[in-house]
């Protein structure tokens, strides 16, 4: 009896496992398709940027968490227009071959866990406003605020190679 315990919660913990790691790769397909929109909030403080995210998926869950990489990959490769008083920024980069270019880096980069999320954290701790949750049709767009340390991921984009210091030149 005691064995039969045991083995139906390792087959417990075993399904529950193998099902948190299937969310998990859905939520990384649908980051992959890079479907995301980047608003304006408001001016943060020097060398950042407070931005609201909206990003797409099944689970409204999986789209807050996945706001962060979202915000990352906007900062570098799309940047965002401005609003009464607050003002637009491009992208850090504007080779649009970048991210085929550096794929390995980017690979690692934006894995779960992974070194993006050293300049990115969820405002409000990822609460999500009423008015910030949409059902479009059989998926959620989820608007969640983040805050991006630009200055500090722009220097280690320089720093591995990535991108060109502002004092390169031309």
């Amino acid at each position: 009896m005691k064995n039969l315990k045991h083995t139906l919660t390792l087959f417990f913990l075993v399904l529950i496992s193998t099902f948190g790691i299937a969310q998990q790769r859905k939520a990384n397909k649908d980051t992959e398709a890079w479907r995301y929109e980047i608003e304006a909030v408001q001016t943060g403080t020097q060398g950042t940027y407070l931005i609201k995210v909206w990003s797409y998926s099944k689970k409204p869950e999986i789209a807050a968490e996945q706001s962060k990489k979202n915000a990352i990959h906007g900062i570098i490769f799309k940047g965002f227009p401005g609003k009464a008083g607050v003002p637009g920024q491009s992208p850090l980069t504007n080779n649009s071959n970048l991210e085929e270019e550096k794929a390995d880096f980017f690979k690692s980069f934006f894995t779960d866990g992974g070194k993006y999320m050293k300049f990115v954290s969820l405002s409000n701790d990822g609460a999500v406003a009423a008015e910030d949750r949409m059902k479009i049709g059989k998926e959620y767009k989820i608007g969640v605020i983040v805050s991006v340390n630009v200055a500090e991921l722009r220097k280690d984009l320089e720093n591995s190679g990535v991108i060109k210091s502002l004092t390169s030149g031309f």
